[in-house]
């Protein structure tokens, strides 16, 4: 088994009302984003201007590691991302 990080795209969707639904959750999804980021884990996040969408590139051992990202994270929890793509990514440049 290889050790070798990978990337890995993530698109996902957010629920209706997402600002004030997200409220209760932001700050710990913020606190928790900030550690992935500092860690390597994750090279960018943020959603679409209109608030629909999500879009992430997650580092990992696998795709079963990033989804394990994905799905710890308190918004996938509680239902403010409703679903999400995951792909694993070639990065050229």
């Amino acid at each position: 088994m290889s050790t070798e990080l990978k990337k890995f795209l993530v698109w996902g969707s957010y629920c209706e009302n997402v600002l004030e639904k997200r409220a209760p959750f932001r700050q710990v999804h913020l606190d928790n984003i900030k550690a992935m980021y500092e860690s390597g884990r994750l090279l960018t996040i943020g959603p679409t201007q209109d608030l629909t969408k999500v879009f992430a590139v997650y580092v990992a051992i696998d795709i079963a590691a990033a989804r394990q990202l994905v799905e710890a994270d308190i918004y996938w929890q509680n239902g403010i991302w409703t679903d999400y793509e995951i792909h694993e990514w070639t990065q050229v440049y």
